[in-house]
């Protein structure tokens, strides 16, 4: 290649990486801040636990229908995918959800269809939530920044209302189902703002439409790539670590373009594979695996698939919030959640405490995949690589199912409940290391001492955003002439 040639191409390189990076330093500095505030302030969400917390115990007195005569009411032609029984304020009700996705509010006290809810109904069911002081209607709201993604969609339009506490709790209860679908705090909703919204590009506007929304994304974070590897590259062309430039400095840029430089090469791999990382988050080209497992498995660990169970409904002692009606290798059980998040089996003919036999689980585990055998049976007692809590708590100890089928599978199974509450795969482990390990640091040794986790990620944030608001002030004096 002649010198012309190299000239011309570094000529390019280095306008290209300029005036690109002029708009990009934008992202990188917005995503390394808006990074450190998610570290502690998740987007607002509902737990399993906060939504039975927010449950009244159920009125077995007024369970008037059995789940058979529910599933009958709803027309139900096989074994609904969920199926379980709370209470509506101060009414029983069955919920079902199909294996399509289509959800059902059966009346446990007369068998009536549920389609719709008044403001009283929606102010009486938020007089249970925790927090709850003078619960008010704002609005009635179809979609808005907290509840814009899809999962929300079977249960809109939704009541938002104010529970009147010290923490500005709002709940958002469906006004079809009746169904509590989240709540938000006043500090989730300004650190948000900070944090979850820049950082995923999440305004309402953007993110209601999920293919545009992902497609803005992939495009914006694989041209910051590209500026990434450009700038790693002029960074090691214009360093001296030998023939040093005067004053026997490695850089030959002073300010903020030094700042610009040096940084750069020291944090440049982190903040490329960190953007890689969140490129591949969402899973371009449809590359890996899909976490949720599918029916035809389900159906083969419940071992039934006709819409009876047959159940005994007991009148319990203590509160419980939910009854879940499942079937598990041909035989059905009631599973009873309280108000805590403590999860009971029960015996569908006796109605008392029946606890899982791990002989009964590792049956029926092993009809899960067609055609593969397992390999390994574990019982995890501490968290690994592959089962931890970061973020959010997982159960211990659970099952591992390990198979031989093609893509390696792994399910994780509650020893408790018998419920199915992990699948991962060659893919899903291939995509932990390169989305977890790569974009949270979540390694072993760091979850295990959380404080050596959170200094690495600051460090790590702080170099990134040196790197980043360098940029930018570099790029506005660019602008500015």
């Amino acid at each position: 290649m002649s010198r012309a040639l190299k000239r011309t191409l570094r000529r390019w390189l280095y306008i290209g990486h300029r005036w690109i990076g002029i708009i990009t330093c934008l992202f990188f500095a917005m995503w390394f801040i808006s990074g450190v505030v998610m570290m502690y302030v998740a987007f607002p969400g509902l737990s399993d636990k906060e939504r039975l917390a927010a449950l009244p115990d159920i009125r077995w007195e007024k369970v008037a229908l059995s789940p058979d005569d529910a599933m009958k009411q709803a027309g139900a032609t096989r074994y609904p995918r969920d199926l379980r029984l709370s209470m509506l304020a101060d009414e029983p009700v069955y919920r079902m959800t199909a294996w399509d996705g289509t959800r059902q509010v059966i009346s446990a006290a007369n068998g009536r269809a549920i389609t719709n809810l008044s403001e009283g109904q929606a102010l009486a069911i938020a007089q249970y939530h925790p927090a709850s002081k003078t619960p008010q209607l704002e609005e009635i709201v179809d979609r808005d920044q907290w509840s814009v993604t899809a999962r929300y969609d079977p249960l809109r339009p939704l009541y938002l209302i104010a529970l009147g506490d010290d923490a500005s709790t709002k709940l958002y209860v469906s006004s079809r189902s009746g169904q509590i679908a989240l709540d938000t705090s006043r500090t989730e909703r300004v650190w948000n703002w900070l944090g979850s919204i820049p950082h995923w590009i999440y305004p309402t506007v953007l993110r209601k439409d999920g293919p545009l929304w992902r497609l803005v994304v992939l495009w914006i974070s694989g041209i910051c790539m590209i500026v990434g590897v450009t700038g790693i590259l002029i960074g090691i062309l214009r360093v001296r670590l030998r023939q040093r430039y005067a004053s026997d400095r490695i850089t030959p840029y002073r300010g903020w373009m030094a700042w610009h430089h040096i940084t750069g090469l020291i944090a440049g791999i982190f903040v490329l594979t960190w953007m890689f990382s969140g490129w591949l988050s969402l899973n371009p080209g449809e590359y890996f695996s899909g976490r949720n497992t599918t029916r035809e498995v389900l159906q083969r660990y419940a071992g039934h698939d006709i819409p009876t169970i047959a159940a005994k409904l007991p009148t319990l002692q203590f509160g419980a919030t939910e009854a879940r009606f499942v079937w598990l290798d041909g035989s059905p059980m009631i599973i009873v959640a309280s108000r805590d998040g403590t999860q009971t089996p029960l015996d569908v003919t006796s109605g008392e405490f029946a606890k899982l036999s791990q002989d009964r689980l590792w049956t029926a585990a092993a009809k899960l995949p067609p055609h593969a055998h397992i390999t390994e049976r574990l019982t995890l007692k501490e968290y690994d690589t592959y089962w931890y809590a970061h973020h959010h708590d997982r159960e211990l100890p659970v099952l591992r199912a390990v198979f031989d089928d093609d893509a390696k599978t792994w399910f994780h199974i509650s020893p408790v409940t018998g419920d199915i509450i992990g699948r991962v795969d060659s893919s899903r482990r291939t995509y932990r290391w390169l989305f977890n390990a790569l974009h949270s640091f979540d390694f072993q040794l760091f979850l295990m001492y959380r404080p050596a986790w959170d200094i690495v990620v600051w460090l790590l944030s702080i170099l990134g955003a040196i790197v980043s608001v360098s940029g930018v002030v570099i790029g506005w004096r660019y602008l500015r002439g």
